[in-house]
């Protein structure tokens, strides 16, 4: 397996996809959403060529729970394999089953990113046959067929993968020196953390909306599953984060002087 954190494989590709995202998935009118839309039913502005009318105006439209939403490349998976390239609009009688797998290939691909990542620590070396077996199977598990899918129970495939990405963590943080702070699940919301010391600190499944991280020093900090929307990381160093994608990137709000880890893409709403 040759999988990398930003390999193609592990992003979506909308060209590539019948807009699963627009349709499989529902959401709330909101500050995120300008309108309600029930699981099932494409999106208003999901056009016949599956692709977004208003994609390169999401966010003054009021579609900015668009713009930080990933599915990893499930979409393109689903779309092209597991349903062998036949559309959702083309055979009706699989959009159900379509909607129901899209979400959970979604939950594998990103379990894929984080072993795909922990394999490129230099620092979990002692863990990478067992990291490889992992991504080998939950790989093994997303190629499987619809049937298979649909009925596959993620909850416990996260539970086997789970405890090799918390070693993993250890392990990194453990290069930061000191003794790294625990903030797991912590509720941060609206923390004032600006320029804060938090190498190494561990902020997995932390509530940060909104929080104040401007120059804090979050270099080698974890950060899976830290909710970061509206944070502000002006000129926050981020260099070396574990686990962190590009839909909390996306969520966040950051500058030209925020030092992001190799393989993100600078968001382009940041202020520059």
């Amino acid at each position: 397996m040759s999988l990398s954190p930003d390999s193609t494989a592990l992003r979506g590709d909308c060209s590539a996809c019948f807009g699963l995202c627009c349709v499989a998935l529902p959401f709330a009118k909101s500050a995120d959403f300008a309108a309600n839309k029930p699981s099932g039913e494409p999106c208003r502005n999901l056009g016949d060529d599956f692709r977004c009318g208003i994609h390169e105006r999401l966010r003054p439209s009021g579609f900015s729970g668009c713009t930080v939403y990933d599915c990893f490349g499930a979409g393109q998976r689903v779309s092209q394999v597991t349903f062998g390239g036949v559309s959702w609009r083309e055979a009706p009688e699989t959009a159900r089953q379509m909607y129901e797998v899209f979400p959970v290939v979604r939950q594998l691909h990103e379990l894929l990113r984080y072993l795909a990542e922990a394999l490129e620590r230099d620092a979990a070396r002692s863990l990478h046959r067992e990291l490889r077996t992992a991504l080998a199977r939950v790989e093994e598990l997303a190629a499987g067929t619809a049937d298979a899918l649909e009925k596959l129970d993620v909850a416990a495939v996260r539970a086997e993968v789970n405890p090799l990405l918390l070693k993993t963590s250890a392990l990194v943080r453990a290069r930061a020196g000191g003794k790294p702070k625990s903030r797991r699940g912590a509720d941060l919301l609206g923390a004032r953390l600006r320029g804060a010391k938090l190498r190494g600190a561990d902020f997995r499944g932390a509530l940060l909306i909104a929080a104040d991280l401007s120059g804090a020093d979050l270099t080698l900090a974890d950060m899976i599953g830290a909710d970061l929307r509206d944070a502000d990381l002006s000129e926050a160093d981020l260099t070396g984060a574990l686990f962190l994608t590009q839909p909390q990137l996306n969520a966040a709000r950051g500058d030209a002087a925020t030092r992001i880890p190799a393989g993100l893409d600078r968001p382009a709403h940041w202020t520059r």
